[in-house]
């Protein structure tokens, strides 16, 4: 599995970038989301507004994978939770389509910074795994790689969507800091040492063993 970690800083409040957020498509950024719709809204008891959405996006394989894929759009489960009270927007999101070749699990909590009433911290953690036999590894660098580059897409798609229903807002580009996991890459890693040292190990026992072996006559 694969473990992908980012911050992004936009330079409006959180009152207008959880206002943007139901705005998001279309943007000439993020393209490859074809539609969204709304299942499921309510305001809880706590006076926090949860919804359930679905939306279909773009899926187009790589040469290698299409003979495994062969549907080029697939669905998208979004959750999310707004709590004006603590100004905290909490978006889930994961695929449900070919969960077993590709499973992304995606959460990103939008606050008010600590630093200024004016700017927006989204944190976002994804977890991408794969349990296709023998191509899982490659499968999840490739939805890695991917992911990323969405992510980018979607920020940028954001931002433009916040300068237009806030016009008279003149900010910077949004920041990016990102930060990718390599504990499973090290647990791979540290997989493969342990296997060639037991084997090296092995292979020294065989003859010690073989000498204490009492002779059959």
């Amino acid at each position: 599995m694969k473990f992908f970690e980012s911050s992004s800083v936009f330079n409006y409040s959180w009152d207008q970038v959880a206002q943007s957020f139901w705005c998001r498509y279309p943007n000439p950024f993020s393209t490859h989301v074809l539609s969204e719709d709304t299942v499921f809204r309510q305001v809880d008891s706590k006076g926090q507004l949860r919804s359930l959405r679905l939306l279909t996006k773009t899926n187009l394989p790589p040469k290698w994978g299409e003979h495994v894929v062969s549907n080029r759009t697939v669905k998208i489960i979004e959750e999310s939770v707004v709590d004006p009270k603590t100004k905290t927007m909490t978006t889930y999101t994961r695929n449900i389509g070919y969960t077993k070749v590709m499973s992304i699990t995606e959460k990103v909590v939008y606050r008010q910074s600590s630093e200024s009433s004016n700017q927006t911290v989204a944190e976002r953690t994804a977890w991408i795994d794969s349990q296709v036999f023998g191509l899982s590894r490659p499968i999840q660098a490739f939805g890695l790689e991917r992911f990323k580059k969405n992510c980018v897409k979607a920020e940028n798609g954001f931002h433009h969507v916040l300068n237009l229903m806030f016009p008279g807002h003149l900010a910077p580009a949004v920041v990016h800091t990102h930060k990718h996991s390599v504990l499973s890459e090290q647990k791979e890693k540290l997989r493969e040492s342990a296997k060639r040292a037991t084997e090296m190990a092995k292979a020294k026992a065989r003859p010690v063993v073989a000498a204490c072996q009492p002779e059959v006559e």
